[in-house]
């Protein structure tokens, strides 16, 4: 499975997929996306999540099974931020899973649909959604093959109130995790 991360929390896969597209200007310091697929998803409204019409659909059919877990985009079952989609992308032997801009610890059944993904691509950054700690938490219980961060402040982009991938990092290490990080 080809990965390629677009900015913020938005990923394209084996250029038929788009996960999360931001819309023109939603995101302090990304340049407009403007990419293509054949298929594009999103896990929420949110502009910084639901700019479809960023992505031109190109003809073909995507190769990609994909399953929906609802969450919520914050820890009093939505009442803040509303819902949340965990999208669970599985192609041949492979499965990867986005948790968008998930809030909360997953309960049982949400976890065990995340369980054991070869990639798991987790919010990090906080305030909007799980921080670094509860992050960390998730990646020991759902043990993936490899940790992809997102949705967290860099030098040049993000929200001034998310925190930068460094927590996150300093806590997979303590966890002993931190070999299956990859930032990209």
């Amino acid at each position: 499975m080809k990965i390629e991360y677009l900015g913020h929390a938005c990923f394209r896969l084996d250029d038929q997929l788009v996960i999360d597209p931001y819309k023109d200007g939603s995101v302090p310091g990304l340049e407009n996306l403007r990419t293509s697929a054949v298929k594009v998803i999103c896990t929420h409204e949110h502009a910084d999540h639901s700019g479809r019409e960023c992505v031109e659909i190109t003809p073909g059919e995507c190769e990609f099974r994909i399953e929906e877990v609802p969450s919520f985009h914050d820890d009093q079952e939505g009442a803040l931020r509303g819902p949340n989609t965990i999208f669970v992308v599985a192609k041949d032997d492979e499965k990867l899973v986005h948790l968008g801009d998930l809030g909360h610890f997953p309960n049982d059944e949400q976890l065990k649909k995340i369980a054991d993904a070869n990639y798991l691509l987790i919010p990090v950054g906080g305030y909007y959604t799980i921080d670094a700690e509860i992050a960390a938490k998730i990646c020991e219980a759902a043990n993936p093959k490899i940790i992809i961060p997102m949705h967290y402040r860099t030098s040049i982009s993000g929200y001034p109130e998310l925190a930068t991938v460094d927590e996150f990092m300093k806590l997979a290490e303590e966890k002993g995790i931190a070999e299956k990080v990859k930032v990209l």
